[in-house]
């Protein structure tokens, strides 16, 4: 893996329209992520976060709610990560709310021709503004990165679609909607419910899943939101769905796909230190991220 590291915080809350999430940057760096990356003898460079303009007032177009500053926000995230991906560099963005994957994938996709995605969530985030029972653009970044949407969304970056549905591999999914359901029909998009998980194993799975998103891609991209983790291991989050992946799980997870080495970027999303009890979730988050970058006991 790639030792040079670039990370970029987004305190975005936008996009899930619950205060909270946005203070997710800023609880991970004080879990000491730094430190632990460091210490694994990772280069970091902490860019700081991206400014995230605050609306006056609430607003919503065509059942987008705050269009406007979270295309605003992700256009400049799409930048900084297109830099550090130039600069040769691995970057880690820290969220703030799962619409941020919007900006990630449109710089990441702009260097990695075939970007494969692996999408540790409870939720597809497969819906547009047609299927949104909420309007809340987290529940659409994967959608729109695919090229179904709206036009700004999917447009972000100056390009669409950045992803194919044969690259991307969705883990952990436990609450669907009805248009999810059927989008992920319509164009096969390779999903690991709860259901899998359990009946198979997650080695298993992992093995599935790595040799799914690996097969004709130029990199891999992980999205990682840790609702889709058990909320009794990671209470911090907007939209907790019981019954999800556990700790041990989790490691397990992200240990092998280090052991792939196909990762060329990642995001880790939806901490609310409000939610939150001392900080766990984000602790949980700096963790996972040493198992998903290389750490192992021996």
């Amino acid at each position: 893996m790639n030792k040079n590291m670039s990370i970029v915080g987004v305190p975005m809350d936008l996009g899930a329209d619950r205060r909270g999430v946005d203070m997710g940057p800023s609880a991970i760096r004080y879990a000491g992520v730094v430190a632990r990356l460091e210490k694994m003898g990772f280069h970091i460079e902490d860019r700081g976060d991206i400014f995230v303009t605050r609306p006056q007032r609430f607003t919503e177009t065509e059942n987008h709610k705050y269009l406007d500053q979270v295309v605003e926000a992700n256009e400049k995230l799409a930048e900084v990560v297109s830099d550090i991906m130039t600069a040769g560099r691995f970057p880690l963005v820290l969220g703030g709310d799962h619409s941020i994957a919007l900006g990630t994938i449109a710089g990441v996709a702009k260097h990695v021709k075939n970007l494969g995605v692996i999408w540790f969530d409870a939720h597809g985030d497969l819906n547009t503004g047609e299927t949104s029972p909420s309007g809340n653009i987290h529940g659409m970044p994967l959608a729109a990165s695919l090229g179904f949407g709206h036009k700004r969304l999917t447009n972000i970056g100056g390009f669409a679609p950045k992803l194919q549905p044969e690259n991307v591999v969705i883990i952990g999914a436990r609450d669907l909607d009805q248009g999810e359901r059927d989008l992920i029909k319509r164009i096969g998009i390779k999903v690991f419910t709860m259901h899998e998980i359990d009946k198979l194993g997650m080695a298993r799975v992992m093995d599935e899943a790595i040799a799914h998103v690996s097969k004709n891609t130029d990199g891999v991209h992980l999205s990682l939101d840790l609702d889709g983790l058990d909320p009794h291991d990671a209470p911090g989050v907007g939209t907790p769905v019981i019954g999800g992946i556990s700790y041990r799980e989790g490691h397990v997870s992200l240990e092998m796909l280090a052991d792939a080495d196909i990762l060329c970027s990642a995001e880790f999303v939806e901490v609310n230190p409000i939610l939150d009890r001392e900080n766990m979730t984000a602790r949980v988050a700096v963790a996972l991220m040493s198992s998903a970058f290389g750490d192992k006991l021996l």
